[in-house]
């Protein structure tokens, strides 16, 4: 009786010795990925959304950019004929 639980015993910290194992594998693989993704500096990020807002019209800030020509804003609703065709 011993035995088989002594063996039982073995087993199962071998079963989660394997389990912590492929976490940290698979931990460790993550932690590569980020790794290897690609950085830029803080000032040249900054420095791209600058000049992405300043070169962009932003058709949400009239204050910066003036009335926008209704044909011409996406947010605008849509105008239509003022009357519906039921067939």
């Amino acid at each position: 009786m011993a035995l088989h639980s002594a063996g039982a015993v073995r087993e199962k910290k071998q079963t989660m010795a394997e389990l912590k194992l492929r976490r940290l594998t698979e931990l460790n693989a993550r932690l590569r990925e980020d790794l290897d993704r690609p950085r830029i500096k803080v000032s040249e990020a900054c420095t791209s959304m600058i000049n992405y807002t300043r070169n962009t019209k932003d058709f949400m800030v009239p204050s910066l950019w003036g009335q926008v020509d209704k044909r011409e804003d996406p947010y605008a609703p849509q105008q239509s004929g003022g009357c519906c065709v039921i067939s």
